[in-house]
């Protein structure tokens, strides 16, 4: 019973957590990403579509990898800026999270 409460309290936790991490990222893909990706992450703004950013749910964003995710946001890509040095490395991957939930 003690394990099971255990358990219980321990996924309740990391559930809480991933949220937070959301927020977090929803947070910083609205100040650094928005304005080219769009709200949506279709890249349906006046910015997204002048550097033809991809939406998100683009096939080939799709097979994209988490760290394949984090990498373009960290070196950049095309017309799209590099974020090394401007966001931490903890900031980048709560983004990466935030757009996984974009593309469902």
């Amino acid at each position: 019973m003690l394990k099971r409460i255990t358990v219980t309290c321990f996924v309740t936790l990391l559930a809480a957590g991933t949220v937070s991490f959301a927020q977090d990222g929803a947070a910083t893909y609205k100040s650094k990403c928005q304005m080219c990706h769009g709200a949506t992450g279709m890249a349906d703004t006046p910015a997204g579509k002048s550097t033809k950013a991809r939406p998100f749910n683009d096939p080939e964003v799709m097979k994209m990898s988490e760290a394949d995710l984090i990498n373009v946001t960290t070196n950049g890509h095309n017309k799209m800026p590099a974020y090394k040095g401007k966001l931490t490395d903890a900031q980048i991957k709560d983004v990466v999270a935030y757009i996984k939930t974009l593309q469902k």
